[in-house]
């Protein structure tokens, strides 16, 4: 194992352990953890890190627009992600986050009544959802992407 796997290895680890707190319920602590990640890896930290933190990082917020705001880092930072990463981490795997990442989008939206951007990015989920397998992960998101779009419908009328 080289020096970056133990790296990457540790930050995931920590990452992990944000979460289960924040799945626990202690929201605050979570967000306490993920935001001393995220000053550690700083704006030039591994863009993987950066999607994965600010997704989760998002789940903690109480706040709408704190949370659309951590969405969009997660979103920019998967698109940060270069050919060398996504060869490292399987580009199947990684490219399985994006309908993820614009279904809490849509749903960060929806939460702000900005309807006409929720459909752009339930749209995108939708599309890119095409590279999920059939499993218990990519059946959820499909699932998640259906029930948002019958909010939606129900909004309009």
């Amino acid at each position: 194992m080289t020096g970056q796997q133990v790296s990457d290895d540790a930050v995931m680890t920590r990452i992990g352990q944000a979460m289960m707190l924040l799945h626990g319920g202690d929201r605050e602590e979570a967000r306490n953890r993920f935001g001393a990640i995220w000053d550690q890896l700083g704006p030039d930290g591994d863009p993987l890190h950066r999607c994965t933190l600010a997704h989760y990082m998002a789940d903690a917020q109480d706040d709408p627009d704190a949370e659309l705001a951590w969405d969009l880092r997660a979103l920019t930072a998967a698109e940060g992600l270069d050919e060398d990463r996504l060869a490292r981490h399987g580009s199947a795997a990684l490219r399985a986050l994006y309908p993820s990442l614009h279904l809490n989008l849509a749903a960060d939206y929806v939460k702000l009544d900005r309807l006409d951007a929720a459909r752009v990015h339930l749209d995108r989920a939708r599309t890119a959802s095409v590279v999920l397998d059939d499993d218990g992960y990519g059946n959820g998101v499909r699932a998640a992407i259906e029930r948002l779009e019958l909010r939606l419908r129900e909004r309009r009328s």
